[in-house]
């Protein structure tokens, strides 16, 4: 069963209400003010998650840009998310879920070999999804750059390594995102099964597009 979200909270008027079923890619315009709310409809859904701006196909998120300028790996409300020019392309409105990961990645078919096994090459992976929905922006490989996981908890160990564990959201948590200049958003509902970021079960997330009024 998936839960009602509420909306009546959002700013402005509802311009786009879409759910992107489990392991699918999506993409879509977000105009400079509009909000976007990404709902985590089951929960431990993690949502990986690209920026680039409409204007300069060469501007897009940087997680080093974004990382450097608050001081912090996590992300939470009131983060800029920066570009590689600097600039500020969206700022995280409200989240209710504690913090958000940037320095996890997007799984692939050759992570999936390394970290699992040989068998799970022909699994279907973040980057397929991202090379997928930027296809239709006539952009390729060498314009990946590194994610956004919503949802997704990543501990930094003392020792700095990295871990991938139980996620942190639960169903209809969600986060909010005020565009700060006009941007294509690409994203990848993870098919990941391979490890608990999506509870080992891929779940279908809520995309809604508000407009300010």
């Amino acid at each position: 069963m998936i839960p009602n979200t509420p909306i009546e909270d959002l700013p402005g008027k509802i311009i786009h209400d879409e759910v992107v079923a489990a392991r699918a890619p999506w993409h879509h315009v977000v105009r400079k003010g509009e909000t976007l709310r990404i709902v985590d409809l089951e929960g431990n859904q993690a949502v990986d998650f690209l920026i680039y701006a409409l204007a300069d196909d060469a501007e897009r998120y940087s997680a080093q840009d974004t990382m450097a300028a608050q001081g912090n790996v996590y992300l939470t409300t009131g983060t800029q998310l920066l570009s590689n020019e600097g600039r500020p392309m969206m700022t995280i409105a409200g989240t209710s879920v504690a913090r958000h990961d940037t320095i996890g990645g997007a799984c692939s078919c050759e992570s999936n070999t390394l970290r699992y096994g040989h068998h799970t090459k022909a699994q279907h992976a973040c980057v397929d999804n991202f090379l997928l929905a930027n296809a239709d922006y006539g952009r390729t490989k060498r314009d990946m750059v590194s994610n956004i996981n919503w949802f997704m908890n990543v501990p930094v160990e003392a020792d700095g390594s990295l871990g991938i564990v139980d996620g942190i959201s639960a169903p209809g948590l969600h986060v909010d995102l005020v565009a700060d200049m006009d941007v294509v958003v690409i994203v990848s509902n993870c098919p990941q099964i391979n490890n608990p970021c999506n509870g080992f079960n891929p779940t279908s997330v809520r995309m809604i597009v508000a407009a300010p009024a």
